[in-house]
């Protein structure tokens, strides 16, 4: 049995992820070994790596490699880490193959510790176009780095062919994020109360507010900008309640958790969580009347569920959207203004441009499909015609 390693970071790519495991888990030619590392070792970010191994998985090996630190400096030594540590589980699982997803720097390290060690890379999501995060530039590096790409759309697709990689190892195969939405029933309202520990008003925000790491304005005076339109609207409607989900580990990103807990003491409305597992999350997802701030699940996830979302300046700049999605940006008038204008909305029709789901399963039936792992090892470079 050929040995598929899957290396996830945070609560995020493990819930887009989590269907892919499962059919490489259940497919008679593949064994699943599992890598976690990041914000799911950290305390500081919920311990996450508790939920894999509530799923019924095993964790094979453990890289710890996030410094609580948020500075240039600390994420970037945190890398350095990361690959120190890669390159020793790599050695000791000795996998066929490895699968990563997206543009965080954690996955960077693990693809150069994977490069040099010679062990191919399946890469999920690569293609996107996110022009206010430097997570662009790392999402590129890892598709040079990669020997398969699986992405999400035919834009992306073209892209990858772009940057010179062979068109026979690129399947546009959709988000996998659709089928995790739907791998178990959503909870219901009171369920949702209740794992919450907050009572839901008649209208629900999700809201979710990252670090717009190459933004020309300060991550804390945009977030003031977003806590500012949410009171404007409370001002206005006072039968609402506002769910955040705290920024995941980037540059900047811990001042912005504190920002919004301070902000979340102060009103009873508003509760704030520092990591919600899927499930929770994408039932507060739909159970929404509309989701703020500028996270990818706004664009990838959202439309899927028929919820309305607001984009908040150039972090998902560039990438492809939905009918649903409104783009603002990122000062409280605008953003007020998105707000109302979602509400209004009938999503009922919207398409989503990232597929209906069946991912995983595509995703694990090309890999079958391929003979030899190590023959993708060695990649000329494949021109794009007319170039």
């Amino acid at each position: 049995m050929r040995k598929i390693c899957i290396v996830t970071g945070t609560r995020a790519d493990y819930g887009l992820l989590r269907p892919v495991m499962r059919h490489v888990e259940e497919h008679g030619a593949f064994s699943l070994q599992i890598i976690a590392t990041g914000m799911h070792l950290s305390h500081e970010f919920g311990n996450t790596a508790q939920r894999i191994l509530d799923d019924g998985f095993r964790i094979d090996e453990r890289v710890e490699m996030l410094l609580s630190s948020d500075t240039a400096v600390g994420i970037t030594k945190s890398m350095g880490l990361g690959v120190i540590g890669f390159a020793d589980a790599f050695a000791r699982l000795a996998p066929d193959l490895i699968i990563l997803l997206g543009d965080r720097f954690e996955i960077l390290a693990a693809t150069q510790a994977a490069l040099i060690a010679r062990i191919p890379v399946a890469h999920l999501c690569g293609g996107d176009i996110t022009e206010g995060a430097f997570d662009e530039s790392i999402r590129h590096a890892i598709t040079k780095m990669s020997h398969i790409h699986f992405v999400s759309n035919a834009e992306a697709a073209a892209r990858v062919r772009q940057m010179g990689e062979n068109p026979e190892r690129i399947f546009n195969v959709g988000s996998s994020g659709i089928d995790a939405m739907f791998e178990k029933p959503f909870y219901t309202r009171n369920e949702l109360e209740e794992q919450l520990g907050m009572v839901l008003r008649k209208r629900l925000i999700l809201a979710t507010y990252h670090p717009e790491t190459l933004g020309h304005i300060s991550c804390a005076d945009q977030l003031a900008e977003l806590l500012a339109a949410l009171d404007a609207y409370y001002a206005t409607d006072a039968d609402c309640s506002i769910l955040f989900s705290m920024p995941n580990a980037d540059t900047g990103g811990r001042q912005l958790m504190r920002l919004i807990g301070e902000y979340a003491m102060e009103r009873d409305h508003v509760s704030a969580h520092t990591s919600l597992d899927h499930r929770l999350y994408v039932s507060a997802m739909k159970a929404a009347a509309v989701v703020v701030g500028n996270s990818s699940s706004g664009l990838y996830e959202a439309p899927s569920l028929r919820v309305p979302s607001v984009n908040i300046g150039d972090r998902q700049k560039g990438r492809l959207r939905a009918a649903s999605v409104i783009d603002c940006e990122a000062s409280g008038d605008a953003i007020l203004t998105a707000i109302r204008k979602a509400l209004s909305m009938d999503c009922s029709s919207v398409v989503n441009p990232y597929g209906s789901g069946n991912t995983a399963r595509l995703i694990v039936e090309s890999l079958a499909s391929i003979p030899d792992f190590s023959a993708l090892i060695r990649k000329p470079f494949h021109m794009v015609a007319g170039a």
